[in-house]
């Protein structure tokens, strides 16, 4: 992975069934500043049964409902059949490239491919034999938590490490799609960096780029946002996914964040030390006569900063000065009895 926040672009199923929009896709994520582009490995029969029992229809309140599940993911799969060519496009013009597997096969697939990363979905969290399979390939774990209790998300932890994988990034995860803002409580992603070691970042289902660009203030290493080409194309995700233009704001944002967050330093730039000029400091305020004790009055806490430090106010109040001063003169303590 990259220094700084790394930004996919979750292609999904936002191609509408046509390889040249999944290429495309790929180029515009590039051209939108995205770090790497995302897809998912699975077809309908890898991830459910092909059944319309009450268990299988979607009902949940989603913008899905009313289909069984094998009918939605029939709608929005990737073939595999794209994947090499995903990849290799990604590869001839410098973006990354990895998938989400959503079972053992899926791993095998993506392996031969040379899949650099493995995410697993909110809804897989619960499926550790997945998890380990999946990191025992030795590759960087992307987990997303959207729909996970503490103890998924430490059972999914211990299943990395099992076998010997500790490169770790968990992401923040609201599952609704989209997601209300005041269900994202992104405070939970910096208590989760804490609570269990790792790198954290966020998979952002809300609309816009604000909550991408707070949790990037907070300290998230990825931020991972729903990409299409033109809402227009349709499909399960297309509502809540992000155009090209708005998907480069975002990033540019994300950037100068990055920027202004830097690095803990007390040190002045050049333009604080310039404008340490315009500090107080003590300066005569009434003409003093030699010997005269200094009073509030005749010496004051004024702009600029180029006369004694108005710490020393106290110091030398009482005190009687050695020779003649006018107006405007600068101070310095060996100029007191």
């Amino acid at each position: 992975m990259i220094n700084g926040v790394y930004i996919v672009a979750e292609l999904s199923a936002n191609h509408g069934h046509k390889l040249e929009n999944a290429l495309a896709s790929v180029r515009a994520a590039k051209a939108a500043g995205a770090d790497a582009i995302k897809i998912q490995t699975y077809t309908a029969d890898t991830i459910t049964l092909d059944c319309d029992a009450p268990d299988f229809q979607v009902k949940s309140g989603t913008i899905w409902d009313g289909v069984t599940l094998h009918q939605l993911y029939e709608q929005a799969y990737t073939p595999w059949e794209w994947h090499k060519a995903i990849f290799d496009e990604a590869k001839r013009i410098g973006i990354d490239c990895f998938s989400t597997p959503f079972d053992k096969t899926a791993v095998d697939f993506l392996n031969e491919l040379g899949n650099p990363i493995y995410k697993i979905a909110s809804f897989e969290i619960t499926d550790i034999p997945l998890i380990e399979y999946a990191a025992s390939k030795h590759k960087p774990m992307v987990i997303s938590t959207g729909i996970a209790t503490p103890d998924d998300i430490q059972a999914a932890l211990d299943a990395c490490r099992k076998v010997g994988n500790d490169d770790i990034t968990l992401l923040h995860c609201v599952s609704s799609y989209p997601a209300p803002l005041e269900s994202v409580h992104l405070r939970t992603m910096m208590d989760m960096a804490e609570r269990y070691g790792v790198r954290v970042g966020l998979s952002d289902h809300t609309m816009g780029s604000d909550v991408a660009i707070a949790a990037v203030a907070m300290g998230a290493t990825m931020i991972e946002k729903h990409f299409i080409l033109d809402r227009a194309i349709g499909g399960p995700d297309a509502s809540f996914s992000m155009e090209p233009n708005d998907f480069d704001a975002m990033v540019h944002s994300i950037r100068n964040v990055e920027k202004a967050l830097g690095t803990v330093t007390y040190k002045l730039d050049p333009s604080a030390i310039k404008g340490r000029e315009f500090a107080r400091s003590l300066y005569v305020a009434q003409p003093i006569k030699a010997g005269e004790v200094i009073t509030e009055e005749n010496v004051r806490s004024v702009r600029p900063g180029y006369s004694l430090h108005p710490r020393y106010l106290p110091q030398i109040i009482g005190k009687r000065i050695k020779a003649d001063k006018k107006i405007g003169d600068r101070l310095s303590l060996s100029d007191f009895e």
